[in-house]
């Protein structure tokens, strides 16, 4: 069977009141980044945070952590693009990620595309309370061509980001349009909790995902879940012939006592190979994404 890539999200907007293990500074994301390497994944993906926890999308602060990250391990680099907390012009999202690729030593493997725009309220169902009504993540077709070519041009891979069925057509359209190279690497995001935009957590919320895909494209297909236990889920993404993308900084695991990353990413290795298949080293997921040396 083939390779599986663990995708390792370390901190997100995480704060530590729910989990303590969830790195901020750029020490404690490139000492997290060797860890979770050693323990199977094979790409990290991270958000530079100041040292309470607030995020920080500048140039300096993703240009240390990736060099901080490359003394310390061979693990793919994937930085965000900022997200929400990055929003006051879509087009500038891409910035420091163009800006990192013009040195050989911070050029990010990967990147990522949300192909679509999102409401992101949440909703408590058992208060009925409904939050943030006006919270909004842009992403016009307009930015995604526009990112498309910009990391193109700039030889780092895009993520596609899917968080329903439409964004996954909008995906396909990109690679249609030759702005997206095969195999794409396209990740389905499923929500739990108070999030409700994307499909749920569950077998049957992978598996809309999956309807959709089609089977004459060249895919490598990788899953996560904000606010919800993707280890549950991590038995069947294997089976399907998928991989996975997981992170206390999507959800805290308090099933298995809070955790650190690496050894969520472990126990993830044990479902894995329990299914019969093996994590990639950072070299074979490379290879399998065809990555630009």
């Amino acid at each position: 069977m083939k390779k599986f890539i663990l995708e390792a999200r370390i901190n997100e907007y995480a704060m530590r009141d729910q989990n303590v293990n969830v790195p901020w500074t750029s020490d404690e994301i490139a000492e997290t980044a060797a860890r979770v390497r050693e323990e199977g994944a094979a790409i990290l993906h991270f958000h530079a945070r100041t040292v309470d926890g607030q995020p920080l999308n500048t140039f300096e602060a993703y240009d240390e952590i990736i060099r901080k990250v490359r003394a310390k391990s061979d693990i793919l680099i994937l930085p965000t693009l900022g997200f929400i907390s990055n929003d006051t012009d879509a087009r500038r999202r891409i910035d420091n990620v163009v800006r990192l690729a013009r040195d050989p030593v911070t050029k990010p493997d990967i990147a990522p595309i949300d192909t679509g725009s999102a409401n992101l309220e949440s909703f408590d169902t058992n208060t009925l309370e409904i939050g943030f009504t006006e919270r909004l993540y842009l992403n016009t077709t307009d930015s995604l061509v526009y990112y498309a070519q910009k990391l193109k041009e700039a030889g780092v891979k895009p993520k596609l980001v899917s968080w329903s069925v439409g964004f996954t057509r909008r995906a396909l359209m990109l690679m249609d349009c030759g702005l997206v190279d095969e195999p794409g690497y396209m990740l389905f995001h499923m929500t739990d909790g108070k999030v409700i935009t994307g499909h749920p957590g569950t077998a049957k919320g992978l598996d809309a995902h999956l309807m959709f895909l089609p089977d004459n494209r060249n895919i490598e297909w990788t899953a996560n879940i904000l606010g919800g236990n993707l280890l549950a889920l991590t038995d069947t993404i294997a089976r399907r012939g998928g991989h996975m993308a997981i992170g206390i900084g999507d959800y805290p695991y308090p099933e298995i006592g809070h955790p650190t990353n690496e050894v969520l990413i472990r126990e993830a290795v044990k479902i894995i190979r329990s299914a019969g298949r093996e994590p990639a080293t950072p070299l074979e997921a490379k290879q399998m994404l065809s990555l630009a040396s």
